[in-house]
């Protein structure tokens, strides 16, 4: 009599577990660590009896943060405004003036220049002067912001398109691409991952530099973004509220890393080696 055989479940793939692993570990080990350097900053602020003037404990600075979500909310606001449309200008513009530096050597040649210069000076050495020849206090914000955010944007997008394949170039030659087609399908596709890569980097400094704007805006007296809510409060002696203010910015940094990073592996996660999730 046949002896009627049952087929085991096949076992889990060792790379499949080891890729759930991963992704807990990443989420884990991030949140450990910063729970416990709070937790020993909380104990060693109590222990040794600092003054909150000096260093105020989390647990001071998340209930001022409490306290004053409102109005700390609305300076959030203005810097997260002037953030974003600083980096969307410093895309737009950068984008653009990148492909016809791509196109076009003696344009390059001749335009490159003056955006070293503005990447190299310090925008706290022309915000001043900015916010002088501007009128508008916003705008001036705006193009100190821009300045910090934009080199990058040009500088990756123009090394991206140039760096395509020259085999597939001269493919491309051979069945006679149109220049649209040679951009959609040759040009694009090399510039992507230079591009996101500056995208990570243009949006903490389009950060950086609204943060910067607002603090020189601030000396200036115009009181309205989160550096300026950090210059008020050290002013007034008010550290633990300073202290919310900064967390805030840092809070805006990492929620950009992050949404950036997103980007990143949607547009270049199922193709690009450098996002292509390997499991094994």
């Amino acid at each position: 009599m046949p002896v009627a055989i049952t087929p085991t479940a096949p076992s889990a793939d060792p790379a499949l577990r080891r890729a759930r692993q991963e992704r807990r570990l990443r989420l884990l080990l991030p949140v450990c660590a910063i729970s416990f350097a709070l937790l020993m900053w909380e104990f060693l602020v109590w222990y040794n009896e600092v003054p909150h003037y000096l260093i105020p404990a989390p647990s001071l600075i998340a209930r001022t943060l409490v306290e004053n979500f409102g109005s700390l909310m609305g300076s959030a606001w203005f810097t997260v405004k002037l953030t974003l449309m600083s980096l969307a200008l410093a895309i737009s513009g950068g984008v653009a003036l990148g492909m016809i530096f791509a196109l076009s050597r003696p344009i390059e040649m001749s335009l490159f220049p003056f955006a070293v210069i503005l990447q190299v000076t310090p925008i706290v050495a022309i915000a001043p002067l900015i916010l002088i020849y501007v009128p508008d206090t916003f705008w001036a914000l705006l193009i100190c912001a821009w300045i910090v955010a934009f080199f990058p944007i040009l500088s990756n997008t123009a090394i991206g398109l140039r760096s395509a394949d020259h085999n597939l170039r001269d493919l491309f030659t051979l069945y006679r691409a149109t220049p649209l087609q040679r951009l959609r399908y040759l040009l694009i596709p090399s510039a992507l991952p230079y591009f996101m890569a500056a995208l990570k980097i243009a949006g903490g400094l389009a950060l950086i530099g609204a943060v910067v704007a607002e603090f020189v805006a601030g000396t200036a007296g115009q009181n309205t973004g989160l550096a300026s809510r950090i210059l008020e409060s050290s002013f007034r002696n008010e550290i633990p509220l300073m202290f919310a203010a900064l967390f805030l910015v840092s809070a805006l940094g990492i929620v950009i890393f992050l949404v950036t990073s997103w980007l990143s592996t949607a547009v270049l996660g199922h193709w690009h080696e450098s996002e292509i999730k390997r499991t094994r």
